[in-house]
């Protein structure tokens, strides 16, 4: 992927994210994870789970308020390495990325989710 379709993803999620259907940033957000080792929104799911932040991904899926997560967090769950990598899809600083994805990631894994589970990607 080049530097602009890079740059126009992280324009299109930052933009976007906040004002579109759950089903077209479920999308956005699976674009994004198909370029990392966790595939979709359910590997990334995971890894949070697997890294501590089960309380977190459950208030997402269950009814009731989404608990916040950190910058911070996600970065000590997801490691350096793939949170630089996921920056650079994004054309954004890793700080930049990591606050858009703590921002957004709750509610996104909580519209895509029926009944608490996530939905299979397509």
């Amino acid at each position: 992927m080049g530097l602009f379709q890079e740059l126009n993803l992280g324009g299109m999620l930052q933009g976007a994210l906040g004002q579109i259907e759950s089903g077209q940033a479920t999308g956005l957000i699976n674009s994004l994870l198909a370029r990392t080792q966790y595939g979709d929104l359910n590997g990334l799911v995971t890894q949070l789970q697997q890294g501590g932040l089960q309380n977190q991904v459950q208030s997402w899926l269950g009814p009731g308020a989404n608990m916040p997560v950190s910058a911070d967090q996600l970065k000590a769950v997801l490691g350096n390495s793939e949170v630089q990598e996921i920056a650079r899809h994004l054309g954004l600083p890793v700080d930049s990325a990591l606050a858009m994805l703590a921002q957004h990631l709750p509610n996104v894994v909580d519209q895509a989710s029926k009944n608490g589970q996530l939905q299979p990607s397509n």
